[in-house]
This record gives structure tokens, sequence and C-alpha cells, in this order.
């Protein structure tokens, strides 16, 4: 039996990993057909909010037993720490605007290490040795993987600043999903942590659409900073039927919920090796929808940065000492 779970949990990681995965390729191709950073990411909040809150309902009324109810401070602390479900989404979304997918996503992992130095802080202890080594070699890896070795690349400094702010508030969501609110219910956390990003979400939906028109600094800024430098048009609605169901789908329904069954199965460990697919799946789908060129070297640091990720999550060997009788 206790197989079977560790197996289901494994499945149901490297599933919601690989969904999750996919997202920013559909973000670019949303991208190319004319809509905006503030169309995606407000479709994709949007939707995932009312979705969220009918999965909610019917978990309400079907169950058996009346489900905890979360407290104001829970839900303060749960909104603020969800404004960075917000900032992820948005830097990354921007982020695939000025750079490929298939870098972007090796920004986001930056996480891996980022997550390490706030654990140092946190405990106010020195990470361990296998810790330090995994760190150095997804250093090594992003190198490759970014193609940095290659002089006459020219990556934009903006999208490798988005990538990276991405990582931080990617690394500030996992470390507050694990520690907040646990006794919630899945669906319960998920809303509240979804209505704080929802107020980034929106806010910038302010700047970018309504702000920018009247005021022409903003404008201009805006304009040089998310690369939409042509116009700012009216809110194209048709971004809810076209990409808006698959994002909030792949970007906040069905990961979310995959991770929070699997997890709990497979180990922390081991689903966070699995959840590591999400890498190779971006690369992969950039690659095959977009035509992303993706040469050897990158795929050398894919591996290396895949590599570091199992290191640091694999189990202590517990040294045992035989006594002899």
């Amino acid at each position: 039996m206790q197989k079977k779970n560790i197996l289901k949990g494994v499945l149901f990681v490297g599933i919601g990993a690989s969904i999750y995965g996919m997202l920013a390729t559909f973000v670019k191709l949303a991208y190319q057909d004319g809509f905006t950073t503030s169309e995606v990411t407000t479709s994709q909040f949007l939707l995932g909010l009312i979705g969220l809150l009918v999965l909610n309902f019917i978990q309400t009324v079907t169950s058996k037993k009346a489900l905890p109810s979360p407290t104001s401070k829970e839900v303060r602390n749960l909104m603020l720490a969800g404004t960075s479900l917000g900032c992820t989404s948005l830097f990354y979304y921007i982020a695939v605007q000025y750079i490929n997918v298939s870098i972007a996503i090796v920004l986001l992992m930056q996480s891996v290490w980022f997550s390490v130095v706030v654990e140092s802080i946190l405990t106010k202890k020195w990470p361990n040795t296998r810790k330090i080594v995994s760190v150095i070699i997804v250093l090594a890896g992003t190198v490759l993987a970014t193609n940095l070795v290659n002089e006459s690349l020219d990556l934009d400094w903006k999208g490798i600043f988005c990538g990276l702010m991405a990582a931080a508030s990617y690394t500030l969501t996992m470390f507050t999903s694990n520690t907040l609110a646990t006794r919630l219910p899945v669906f319960r956390k998920s809303i509240i942590m979804l209505s704080g990003g929802s107020v980034i979400i929106f806010g910038f939906l302010f700047f970018a659409q309504i702000g920018p028109l009247h005021f022409e600094g903003l404008k201009s800024f805006y304009l040089n900073f998310t690369g939409n430098t042509e116009h700012i048009h009216a809110f194209n609605y048709s971004i809810f039927w076209t990409y808006g169901l698959i994002l909030s789908l792949f970007g906040t329904i069905i990961p979310p919920i995959l991770f929070n069954i699997g997890f709990p199965n497979a180990g922390l460990g081991l689903g966070s090796i699995v959840s590591s697919l999400e890498l190779p799946v971006s690369v992969t789908m950039a690659f095959v929808l977009l035509g992303e060129k993706v040469i050897f070297i990158q795929w050398v640091g894919i591996v290396l940065i895949l590599f570091a990720i199992i290191l640091m999550n694999l189990p202590k060997k517990e040294i045992r000492i035989n006594e002899m009788s």
C-alpha cells in the first residue's frame, strides 16, 4: 500500500509540473496574437478565482463534515503571502517578452538556490556541504543553459531582471504556502492566496491599460519596460475565451490541486525532484511549438540543474554502527 501511495504521489506531482511547464509557451503564443501582459494575467487570475470558487462550493456541499474556516489573521497573512503569486506571474510573463521561454524558465529555477539562502537566513545556519555543492552546480548549469558562454549572445537586461524577480517571488510563494494555515482545505487556502495575487494583477491592469492612457510619463515607462512598443489598446476581452481558460487551468487550478494531492504521498524530497520536470517540459514545448533554438550546451546546462535538484533533495544516508556482541 505504501509503494502504491508513493507511485500515486509521483504521478500527480509529475503531471502537475509538466502542465505548469507548458504555461509560458501559451503565454508567448498569446503575445504573438497581440495580447498584452495585463490581459494575459488578468484572464488567468480572474478565471482561476471563479474556478476555485466553484470547486470550493462543491467541496463544501459534498463534505460529510464541517470544513474549518480561516481566522481573520490567517486571511490577512494568506492574502499578503499571495501577493507573491501575482508577482511571480507578472515578472515571469514580462520576462518572456524579452527572452526565450527556454531561458526564462532557467532563470525561474534559480529559486532552487534562492531557497537555500532564505532557509539559511531564517534558521541562522550555514548550509551543509551538499547544498553548497548543489548551488554551485545550479549556477554552472545556468551559465550553460542560458548560453552565456556565447560571446555573441545579446540578452536583454530587462528579461534577465524580471526572470530573477520571478524566481525571488516564487521562492517566497513556496515558503509561505508550506507554512501558513496548513489546517485549511486546499481550495479555501488557494482562493485566499489567489485573491492576494489578484490585487497585484488588477493593480497592474489599471496601471497598464487605464492609468498610462492619461499620464504620458507612466505611458512612456510602461511601453518601454514591457516591450509593448507600438501602442496601448483597450482591454481585449477575447483573451478570456482564447487563452484565458488554458492559462487559468494550467497556471492556477490544476497544478496546485495535483501538487497538494501528490506531495503528501511522494514526500517533500521526492516530490521536489519530480517537480523539476517543469524545466525540460517547458524547454521542449518552446522548442516544438515556438521553434526556439536550443543548442547542445544548453541541454547540458539543463541536465546539470536537474542533477543539482536531485542532489539537494536526496535523503541523507544514515550511518548505522552494528554493535558486536
